[in-house]
């Protein structure tokens, strides 16, 4: 990890056999377990929960267009049945989520796991493929509210054809509503959720095993994995053309295991096995009963599942899950945010708290608003839920392939497997999730290019804010005083007065610029001076035992250095006040925090191309406030700038 040049704020690596970091464990009783497994059906599971109101219609009037006849009825079944097994039952449920960083999963957490025992060259490698699964990530997050809300809205059309036109304006209104709301904090509608979404996964076992009994109870057949395997051999390209459809039944199957610090492994594989899994199953294989009856039902066979009695309820609850669903993700990509704030990868953004209680519950003005922004423009250009679909499969199926190509250095650096053992399993999920991946890029032309577009604007503002933080870093290592030596020239010469300055500096040796210059222009040294380094780890939490340490140097100098993980939200006051190797106590009135703020200036022999540098300057002007990003008390902050070019010897 670089180290981050926003003032006082470093990231490093750290030992995961050190003691002083560590996360609370998922050690649950039996009635926390059921608790936390009704939290994950409600949260975890809402994205790929709704697959079933548009992943089969896809599948045959998608962009390879099926005929809707009992050969390719059976095929995709078994087919989508498998692919849930294979990807969210083997590959997630049962590999990827024991690959916890301290409790917590996902691409960043997954990051800083593996990237200890690596070399710094294999390293490299792993942060770009690590970045780019985040950037992706955030297409997915713009494209999953429109998709699910278009989908659940687009039953009217079942109930009325001349509805169709109010499907985007209805659509458009649930979802601004939704991210109007996010500001007050999910906290109190969350309760509900875990409770609709078990009654929706209760609909949708039912209405599924109703069609299987009474339409086509043969349709159970497609369970055998023949059938699967039959569609491919009998027509190898029109099968490997409805993977890009099939891949829409498993969306959602990364928020397992990004969500998994929320909840535990235990709670949602509880929640998989014996809810969801068995209630899609139950649903996709009643839609095939229906369509296997009832050909003219592919113009949505989620919806004529229910009889005409029961079709506005339906739509009501399959609207009440999309928006669960589009909530889930809206709070993933704030979460998302977060973690790459901490890890040097995106600026200091506003973060605000929505609950006392529950830390992980927090809102991103600025991500919530162009989040919205974007999802108005994805229903205005696409429209529907069909050519949705298009924009949908390569960004899941993107992000997948990265957490195998992860998952390959994970077992054998990190957990130590032997080829025999980890070459065959790696090499299957490689092999799945690449088939899947180029089925979607032959989407590109029909959508699939706008997650691709906004994976790569969002990956090239990670990296350049990286890269930028780096060349700073260097720049400013490179004019840095030895402390030693300015304590022996300037200790004794300046005028010392009462009180305790802290100055922020994201190096833990050599002497902040805003000591520097406040020496320069003040003329004065306070009686306690104290170095703050605050490091953010590459693990979720550490221990509050070991959250700070303190240096005396000489001379009233001391050197603290207060470290968080990447989960946790920066306090310097709440840190401060537990300090007590500085002699006296630290009081707030009695202290003034001195801060560094950089400007860049034109650099005729940069270390980045000059669009680039350009851009990191306009990042760090628009950065969020150090003073609010460390809770410091405003009337205690100093601000001292200084300006700095770029220079650096390689890379653009």
């Amino acid at each position: 990890m670089s180290n981050d040049t926003s003032p006082g704020i470093s990231s490093v690596d750290s030992k995961s056999s050190d003691p002083s970091y560590g996360v609370p464990g998922h050690s649950h009783s039996d009635k926390d377990l059921l608790k936390l497994s009704l939290g994950a059906i409600g949260i975890v599971f809402g994205d790929i929960g709704t697959s079933p109101l548009y992943a089969l219609k896809e599948c045959f009037k998608g962009h390879h267009q099926l005929p809707v006849d009992d050969f390719h009825i059976y095929g995709l079944v078994s087919l989508i049945f498998w692919t849930m097994g294979l990807v969210v039952t083997v590959k997630y449920v049962m590999f990827i989520m024991k690959a916890d960083n301290k409790g917590e999963g996902g691409s960043m957490s997954l990051l800083s796991l593996i990237i200890r025992g690596a070399n710094p060259k294999l390293s490299r490698w792993l942060i770009v493929l690590g970045v780019f699964a985040t950037a992706l990530f955030y297409g997915d997050s713009m494209i999953t509210p429109a998709i699910s809300v278009l989908s659940a809205v687009e039953g009217l059309t079942v109930i009325e054809p001349s509805f169709d036109s109010w499907v985007p304006p209805v659509s458009v209104v649930i979802l601004i509503g939704l991210f109007c709301i996010q500001a007050r904090g999910t906290e109190s509608v969350g309760r509900l959720f875990g409770p609709i979404m078990l009654v929706y996964f209760a609909t949708l076992a039912i209405l599924g095993a109703f069609n299987i009994i009474t339409r086509s109870p043969a349709i159970l057949l497609a369970l055998n994995p023949y059938y699967a395997i039959h569609f491919f051999v009998s027509d190898p390209l029109q099968g490997f053309w409805a993977l890009g459809s099939v891949v829409l039944s498993v969306t959602g199957a990364e928020a397992l295991y990004a969500d998994m610090g929320h909840f535990g492994r235990q709670p949602i594989s509880l929640g998989w096995y014996w809810v969801v899994f068995p209630a899609l199953t139950l649903n996709y294989l009643g839609q095939c009963a229906l369509l296997s009856a009832d050909h003219e039902a592919i113009a949505n066979p989620f919806y004529f599942l229910a009889p005409d009695f029961l079709r506005i309820p339906l739509i009501i609850l399959a609207t009440f899950a999309s928006i669960i669903a589009s909530q889930a993700v809206i709070t993933g990509a704030f979460s998302v945010t977060q973690q790459a704030i901490q890890l040097g990868y995106i600026p200091r953004l506003r973060v605000n708290h929505t609950s006392a209680s529950t830390v992980g519950q927090i809102y991103i003005p600025s991500v919530n608003w162009v989040l919205m922004f974007m999802v108005m423009v994805l229903i205005a250009m696409f429209k529907t839920s069909t050519n949705l679909a298009n924009a949908y499969g390569i960004a899941v199926t993107g992000t997948m392939f990265i957490t195998s190509c992860m998952m390959g250095v994970l077992v054998h650096r990190v957990w130590h497997w032997k080829a025999w053992q980890s070459i065959p399993l790696v090499s299957s999920f490689l092999l799945i999730d690449g088939a899947f991946f180029l089925s979607n890029v032959t989407k590109i032309p029909e959508g699939g290019w706008f997650p691709l577009l906004i994976g790569f604007v969002v990956f090239t503002m990670l990296m350049t804010w990286s890269r930028g933080r780096h060349l700073m870093a260097e720049r400013m290592r490179q004019v840095a005083m030895p402390i030693q030596l300015f304590i022996r020239s300037a200790a004794a010469s300046a005028v010392r007065i009462p009180g305790t300055a802290i100055f922020l500096t994201p190096e833990d040796d050599g002497v902040p610029h805003a000591l520097l210059h406040n020496l320069k222009h003040n003329k004065i040294l306070h009686e306690r001076v104290i170095l703050l380094t605050v490091k953010i780890e590459d693990v979720p939490y550490v221990d509050p035992h070991y959250r700070a340490s303190m240096s005396s140097l000489e001379d009233g100098f001391y050197r603290l250095i207060v470290r968080y993980g990447f989960m946790e939200e920066p306090d310097v006051p709440l840190a401060l006040n537990k300090i007590e190797q500085s002699g006296p106590m630290l009081r707030m009135d009695d202290t003034s925090f001195f801060i560094s703020r950089q400007t860049l200036i034109p650099s005729t022999h940069t270390g980045m191309a000059i669009w680039r540098e350009k851009l990191f300057a306009s990042m760090l002007r628009n950065s969020e406030s150090a003073t609010e990003f460390f809770k410091l008390p405003s009337n205690r902050v100093v601000e001292l700038g200084s300006q700095i070019e770029l220079v650096g010897s390689n890379g653009k």
